[in-house]
């Protein structure tokens, strides 16, 4: 009886992992407009997927304290297709919250922001983890 329990546990873990989105995991964003960059953790909310800022980083990658650890920068993101990802990101530089694309290409995402009309690329973010 315990076999068959731990079984059914052990595919309804793994099950769980098959499904999650390839944006899921942790990402290193591109530097940002003062040379600092920092590290995004992605996971679902609801029915979409949010990025929070889990560690900051300076120029020389020596971890800083932020303001913003813990702080939503990416919000109402969903899928697309084809790698493609739309939502809201948030840029701590400027203080300011933009519509965004994401492009998914393996272990790399290419990060742009537009308001009002205008658009901007944010880099490309590395995956972590």
């Amino acid at each position: 009886m315990k076999k068959r329990m731990m079984t059914a546990i052990a595919a309804i873990c793994l099950a769980g992992a098959a499904n999650a989105d390839p944006l899921e995991g942790i990402w290193q964003t591109a530097k940002d407009d003062n040379g600092n960059f920092g590290f995004v953790q992605v996971a679902p909310c609801g029915a979409a997927l949010c990025g929070r800022l889990i560690k900051s980083f300076d120029t020389d990658a020596n971890e800083i304290p932020s303001d913003f650890t813990g702080q939503s920068i990416i919000s109402e993101t969903v899928p697309e297709g084809g790698g493609a990802y739309s939502g809201k990101i948030f840029s701590p530089d400027r203080g300011k919250t933009y519509s965004s694309s994401l492009e998914l290409n393996g272990d790399q995402l290419a990060v742009s922001g537009c308001v009002f009309g205008i658009c901007r690329s944010s880099g490309v973010w590395l995956r972590v983890q």
